[in-house]
């Protein structure tokens, strides 16, 4: 979360899928746990599609993994195979209708369909869909995915269906789909959003991050590639792998390390916390503050202060690392904040100083992010409150100038605060001392890779897909979608 933000204030997650085969065992109570292990990619819904061999079954409702089911839910889902979700939505209405797995049932079977990501031509693609006869019964893209993938499944093969919708769809996706009991992963050919497979021992998984196979007791076998297809075999005993585009560059989200992804998750070979840490310590190399203490926001900003207080101490700098702020984990999302001053008293319900950390002493305080900065200043109050003499605040990315298109809920430039005031101006809004964003080569080495395989759109205001009014960092080809001519009678 941005500083301390409500979630309504700061970053708000994707979504996360997950689908397994399995030999014998039911897939539907492992699916439940899977999808607990990703609870933190997606708050609004919760839904397990699975098969028995005959028939589909679907639980799907609003709320939290632990509210949309109960024991009778998840012992009518029957059969060994099958696909889970949780979603905060970014492309869709906040309703059952938008809620994941997405299914169809048509003549060449039944179709389930969970989705993490964003389409950029959704609408061209819908477009086009509805005019060749198919209803749709929501807004979201994800209904859009699963008619163009049920039509091309009429005419094509599994493997050319999927390469016909993979060639027809812009933007990013890392998807589970049941086609009746067989399972399939994909992840687009950017690789935007993390994907990866794990053995189990009655079969394999594929989940959005490596915590969920770890849940399981499984083991992770790898990330599924960028624009491969990933089909389990149906009785768990492995998968077969269909590279069905190699693109010259990814556009791996540089969020998933620095705030998205739990960071105990492996993403791309690199466990998150160890990002984190080393992000801290580039931001104590680039903008380092001598203060008596450092101290994280709870909990985004825990692993940034760790590398940063470790960093510091090597360099002979008498900085202390220390838990300041306490985190209330019973104020959930639906917390009721009628009025302004509600949504101060927001603030000091979450996060508690510790006023003998803080007293007396000066401070840097580390977090992920600034977004809107609408209750920054009130976290840099409490610590003056408690007695700081001084509060330097550091953020461990970039600042954010731009939205996001790719699936996180990132406000627009007229709300983000980086994008309408410089980095002076947005450290005296804050009321703090000093104020250093990490730079975007910091971001580069520390995940290791180059700005030509990450998705730095949102500090950049430079997209690696093709978005309508906005600048690309590469050359992109977006797919022409046209309407099939009508015959005349």
């Amino acid at each position: 979360m941005a500083m301390g933000e409500p979630a309504a204030d700061g970053l708000t997650e994707k979504c996360g899928v997950v689908g397994m085969s399995l030999d014998e065992e039911d897939a539907a109570l492992p699916l439940y746990y899977g999808l607990y292990a990703l609870q933190h990619r997606g708050q609004e819904s919760a839904g397990i599609v699975t098969h028995d061999g005959f028939q589909q079954h679907s639980h799907v409702e609003m709320g939290l993994v632990g509210d949309a089911f109960d024991e009778a839910d998840v012992e009518s889902l029957k059969g060994s195979s099958g696909i889970g979700h949780v979603r905060y939505p970014t492309a869709g209405s906040v309703d059952t209708s938008c809620a994941q797995p997405f299914t169809v049932s048509f003549k060449g079977g039944a179709l389930g369909l969970s989705h993490n990501g964003n389409l950029v031509n959704a609408a061209e693609v819908r477009d086009d869909l509805a005019n060749k006869g198919h209803a749709f019964t929501s807004d979201g893209d994800t209904e859009v995915i699963a008619h163009d993938l049920a039509r091309n499944l009429l005419e094509e093969d599994l493997v050319r269906a999927v390469k016909r919708t993979m060639e027809r769809v812009h933007g990013s996706y890392a998807l589970t789909i049941t086609h009746d009991d067989t399972v399939l992963g994909v992840r687009d050919p950017e690789g935007n959003r993390p994907l990866c497979i794990g053995r189990l021992d009655d079969g394999h998984v594929i989940a959005s991050e490596s915590a969920a196979i770890d849940t399981l007791g499984g083991e992770l076998v790898r990330d599924v590639k960028p624009g491969e297809l990933v089909v389990l075999h149906e009785d768990g005993g492995g998968f077969d792998s269909y590279q069905l585009k190699d693109p010259e560059h990814t556009a791996h989200c540089f969020f998933e390390y620095v705030y998205f992804a739990r960071p105990d998750s492996v993403i791309d070979e690199e466990l998150v916390y160890e990002v984190r840490r080393e992000l801290g310590r580039k931001l104590w190399a680039e903008a380092g503050a001598d203060t008596d203490v450092v101290m994280p926001v709870p909990d985004s900003g825990r692993a940034f202060a760790s590398g940063y207080a470790d960093a510091a101490q090597e360099d002979d700098a008498d900085v202390e690392f220390a838990e300041g702020l306490m985190k209330n984990r019973y104020v959930g999302r639906t917390f009721i904040m009628p009025t302004q001053e509600a949504r101060e008293r927001a603030v000091r319900l979450k996060l508690n100083p510790i006023r003998s950390t803080v007293e007396g002493k000066t401070v840097t305080l580390i977090d992920d992010s600034i977004v809107r900065g609408t209750t920054s200043d009130q976290l840099v109050e409490l610590l003056y409150d408690a007695g700081a003499e001084e509060v330097h605040v550091r953020i461990g990315a970039p600042k954010i100038l731009a939205p996001c298109y790719m699936g996180i809920n990132m406000a627009t430039r007229e709300e983000l605060i980086g994008a309408n005031r410089s980095t002076e101006e947005i450290c005296e809004h804050i009321g703090a001392d000093s104020l250093s964003y990490l730079s975007v080569d910091a971001i580069t080495e520390a995940v290791g890779k180059s700005g030509d395989d990450l998705c730095l759109g949102c500090v950049t205001g430079e997209y690696p897909y093709d978005i309508d009014g906005e600048m690309t960092d590469r050359d992109v080809e977006r797919p022409v979608v046209r309407p099939e001519p009508v015959d005349a009678d």
